[in-house]
């Protein structure tokens, strides 16, 4: 019991006292009437603050009118006992020697610590367990906070040399923006802060928190700047996915979740939020935002011209820029032959359908008849919706092929015969004369390096729809 519990339980303790004796103290009352109110006051039960439904003595109720009448309400306060915290049977070194024994083990019971100290002769006395507890408890030695004390960690200042040797992942529910359907919901900010230069990664809105964003932002990360030593996030849902958790062991990223209840471990982060939530969302007018992508390129224009080029304490007033552009070289590159492409395709293992077919998000796939009964491995972009994925058919770690959308208008034409269920994969047509676009990245066209440009998703998607304008229904069905 804390010093406010029990300034509160003397309080109640008091008034109650008081209304119990303080009409006892009429001075026109005779002494005959006295004695039998405070008769019929001790046939009856009291609610007794702490303890319950009670019956009281006369005399008890006699001393209280006495203490009343001598010191006024102050007289009526419950006193502590002399002996507080003493034990009548211990004496005060084998008191002391069992406080320190459980301090030493805060594992143990006191009983248990008492019977091995009268074991080892060390204690003769044999104090019952009423009196072992008071002992304890006003020491303040109970086990719970032993083991509390024992396993509380330290809070240390912590601080990484290299640029991405540490990178710091968190999101934030910011202001409510209208989504496609001009209903007015919060977009949520997904931020990736590089924790030796205070520089801001990578930065996406999106109305949910998932995985997907959080891997397209560390894809980014690998292809826009280099190789990542170690993530430091929380245990929220977009951080603890198995697919995310397959990738990033793939590529050899340390994840690492801070403990539950102590954000003060990303204090880092949790500050570049305050700052944004004073900066930026607390002046903006979210009147004039009209969709998710306006705010995001109003948010990156405050960060890439005020954040980044503002002193930070924390870097001994220098910007993050300058810090970024002073240790750059200590970045490790990524490797020439990592496909991040391959390295970042979803997994999954699906069952084979009596007539060819794999469900899939919704979508139905057809692959070659040889496989039916069994369990295939798909591979595929989680990033592109259903209807225009490419799902690579794994067998024994290798690609025998691709799995094709079902077009069964397309099927009904097809001829049968006795081998009429196998279907050949063939790649789309007109795929392999394509030329190659070169990749564009964020820093050769000096835009942020904490986005892909607009138009380099123009480009991906005006690809997508090129190659399905250059295969027809009936061919994609042959």
């Amino acid at each position: 019991m804390n010093h406010k519990d029990r300034e509160r339980q003397i309080n109640e303790m008091t008034e109650f006292r008081f209304t119990l004796v303080a009409e006892l103290a009429n001075p026109y009352l005779s002494s005959a009437e006295r004695r039998r109110m405070i008769g019929e006051k001790a046939s009856v039960e009291h609610e007794v603050p702490g303890v319950g439904r009670r019956r009281l003595s006369e005399s008890c109720i006699l001393k209280w009118l006495v203490l009343y009448r001598k010191c006024g309400k102050e007289g009526l306060k419950p006193r502590s006992r002399r002996d507080t915290g003493l034990s009548r049977v211990l004496s005060q070194a084998e008191a002391a020697l069992l406080l320190s024994h459980l301090e030493a083990h805060p594992d143990l019971t006191a009983k248990a610590v008492l019977r091995r100290l009268q074991e080892s002769g060390r204690i003769r006395s044999n104090p019952s367990s009423s009196s072992l507890s008071r002992l304890v408890r006003s020491a303040g030695l109970e086990r719970s906070r032993r083991i509390q004390a024992s396993t509380r960690e330290k809070t240390l200042k912590f601080d990484f040399f290299s640029p991405l040797e540490c990178v710091q992942a968190d999101g934030m529910y910011s202001v409510k923006v209208p989504d496609g359907k001009g209903k007015l919901r919060h977009a949520v900010l997904l931020a990736f802060l590089d924790d030796a230069t205070r520089r801001v990664l990578h930065a996406s809105f999106s109305f949910s928190e998932n995985s997907l964003a959080f891997e397209a932002g560390i894809k980014h990360i690998l292809a826009a700047h280099g190789r990542i030593g170690r993530l430091y996030c929380d245990h929220g849902s977009a951080f603890v996915g198995l697919q995310t958790r397959r990738i990033l062991d793939t590529l050899g990223i340390i994840l690492v979740h801070s403990q539950v209840g102590r954000p003060r471990g990303r204090g880092k982060i949790e500050r570049y939020f305050r700052t944004a939530r004073e900066q930026f969302f607390g002046p903006l007018d979210t009147t004039q935002i009209t969709s998710i992508g306006e705010l995001d390129r109003r948010f990156h224009t405050w960060l890439e011209s005020e954040y980044h080029r503002s002193p930070h304490r924390g870097l001994g007033n220098r910007t993050p820029l300058e810090v970024w552009v002073e240790k750059a070289h200590l970045i490790v590159p990524l490797e020439p032959g990592v496909d991040l492409e391959q390295l970042f395709l979803h997994e999954t293992t699906r069952r084979v359908h009596k007539d060819s077919t794999v469900t899939l998000d919704g979508a139905l796939f057809e692959v070659p008849s040889d496989l039916i009964g069994e369990r295939i491995t798909l591979r595929y972009d989680p990033q592109r919706p259903p209807e225009r994925r490419r799902l690579h058919i794994i067998r024994s770690g290798e690609c025998i092929g691709e799995a094709r959308l079902v077009d069964s208008y397309a099927n009904a034409k097809v001829r049968r015969t006795d081998n009429s269920r196998q279907v050949e994969i063939t790649d789309i047509p007109g795929e392999e004369d394509r030329p190659s676009r070169p990749v564009r990245r964020p820093l050769d066209n000096s835009l942020s390096a904490t986005r892909l440009p607009w138009d380099q998703r123009q480009d991906h998607d005006d690809d997508d729809e090129d190659d399905a304008a250059a295969a027809s229904p009936v061919e994609a069905g042959r």
